[in-house]
């Protein structure tokens, strides 16, 4: 994949740094085997959570929260997030894995959780820079594969909506119904998703 067309990570934004030394204690407790120093970049895109690249080692993974200051926590909700991909990266491969997930506000100010990187190019109202060099000089241009795999995404993810619906478990219980209406989220950051 060409790097020059993915959103590339950034130094963090002044005024929504992560505590690295908590950060850092936390997740190689939880995720025992990472070795090596933590560094942390900021993607600069995105609408709702503040989304960062976490290095240890070699080692990259993404980590999710809700923006600093963030009032309406239905809105921000890091452990509907996790639950979700959770299940989903089961029966969707596209889908990153998350590894963990904390509530304790303690660590980083608010919830948050950590999932694999998966590199790709994300579609928004814009290509991004740099595409459309690929047009027209090589056949098929990436434009017509990105449209088609996009398509068999949609269809195999509308697939996944139906199963994960009819699936008995977390996503359908009194419990995830109460979490979807704005109750404390059940998920600790100890325990595997069920």
């Amino acid at each position: 994949m060409q790097s020059d067309i993915l959103d590339q990570p950034r130094p963090v934004r002044s005024g929504e740094e992560l505590d690295a030394p908590k950060l850092e204690t936390f997740l190689k407790t939880r995720l025992p085997d990472l070795t090596g120093p933590l560094m942390v970049e900021q993607f600069p895109k995105g609408y709702s959570n503040l989304t960062y690249l976490i290095h240890v080692g070699e080692r990259q993974m993404v980590l999710r929260r809700p923006p600093f200051g963030a009032k309406i926590k239905t809105a921000h909700d890091m452990g509907r997030e996790y639950r979700i991909l959770s299940h989903i990266c089961e029966l969707y491969p596209k889908v990153p894995r998350p590894l963990v997930y904390c509530e304790d506000e303690s660590i980083l100010g608010a919830p948050f959780y950590v999932m694999e990187r998966v590199t790709g190019i994300i579609l928004r109202a814009q290509p991004p820079a740099g595409l459309e060099r690929f047009t027209r000089s090589t056949t098929p241009p990436p434009v017509w594969r990105i449209w088609e795999n996009r398509m068999a995404t949609s269809r195999a993810r509308s697939k996944v909506g139906s199963s994960v619906t009819r699936t008995p478990g977390p996503m359908t219980s009194p419990k995830w119904t109460e979490s979807r209406s704005g109750s404390r989220s059940t998920c600790r950051p100890s325990q595997a998703p069920a």
